[in-house]
C-alpha cells in the first residue's frame, strides 16, 4: 500500500487526559495524552498481507480484521510498514533475548499505549461505551460467532470504528511487570464476549510472544506531525 492510502486511514486524536483504573488492584490514575494519529479501523487482513505477505487469521476475508496474531507479530508489522514508507521504526527488536525497546519520538507506526487506546475509545468522555452496544460493536449476541468486516457499526464521535467488539486490540504497554512479567495489555472486547466484557475500561493481558487467538488483533498509531 502507498503512503496516501495509509494516511487516509488515520484520524487525529486531540490532546487531553484519561482516567485509568485497574479492577484487580482498585488503583486509579490519570494520564495526560498528547495529540496523535490513530487508524480508523483494526488492521485488516488485506493490509496485513500487503505488508507481511502472510495471513495468520482463522476467519478469512480482505476486510475482516487480522487476528490470531501475537503482540510481537503486531510490533514487527509496525516496523515493516514504517520501513516500506521510509519512516523511522519505533521498535528495536531482539528476538533472541525477547527484549523490545521503543523510540517514542520516531515518526513511524506503533501500537497505541493503553491510555491512548482508552482515551480514543471514549472520545473525550468518561463513558464505558459510545452508544448502544448492538449499534456500535460485534459481540456474542450479534456476531454470528465470528469476526465481521470492519467499519459496519457506528463510529464514535472521533470517527473511530470497531473500538469495541469484533477483535480485542493489543496495546504497547506491559500490564504489571512485578506480577505478570512481560505480559502486554489488550483492550476492547471481541466477537465472542458477553456484553459485560465489552467496555472501554476492560483490561486484559497475556504473553507477547506466545499468545494468539481468533478474537485478538490490533490497530496502529503514529505521532502527530
Amino acid at each position: 500500500m502507498n503512503r496516501e492510502e495509509i494516511e487516509a486511514l488515520f484520524v487525529t486524536v486531540p490532546p487531553g487526559a484519561v482516567l485509568m483504573r485497574d479492577d484487580r488492584t482498585k488503583e486509579t490514575w490519570s494520564v495526560n495524552i498528547d495529540s496523535f494519529e490513530l487508524c480508523k479501523f483494526p488492521i485488516t487482513q488485506e493490509i496485513y498481507k500487503a505488508v507481511t505477505d502472510e495471513n495468520p487469521s482463522t476467519f478469512n476475508g480482505d476486510r475482516l480484521p487480522v487476528e490470531t496474531v501475537s503482540w510481537i507479530e503486531a510490533v514487527i508489522f509496525c516496523n515493516e510498514l514504517s520501513e516500506s514508507l521510509g519512516k523511522d521504526t519505533c521498535y528495536t527488536i531482539d528476538l533472541g533475548t525477547e527484549k523490545i525497546a521503543v523510540n517514542p519520538k520516531a515518526n513511524g507506526f506503533r501500537l497505541p499505549t493503553e491510555a491512548e487506546w482508552q482515551y480514543a475509545c471514549q472520545a473525550g468522555t468518561k463513558d464505558i461505551r459510545h452508544g448502544d452496544l448492538n449499534e456500535i460493536a460485534w459481540f456474542k449476541e450479534n456476531s454470528n460467532n465470528r469476526t465481521q468486516e470492519v467499519g459496519q457499526k457506528k463510529p464514535n464521535e472521533w470517527g473511530l470504528y470497531d473500538m469495541l467488539g469484533n477483535v480485542w486490540e493489543w496495546c504497547s504497554d506491559i500490564y504489571d511487570e512485578t506480577v505478570y512479567g512481560t505480559y502486554r495489555v489488550f483492550r476492547g472486547g471481541g466477537w465472542c464476549d458477553q456484553e459485560r466484557s465489552v467496555m472501554a475500561t476492560t483490561r486484559r493481558r497475556s504473553h507477547p510472544f506466545s499468545f494468539k487467538i481468533e478474537d485478538l488483533g490490533f490497530r496502529i498509531a503514529t505521532n502527530s506531525k
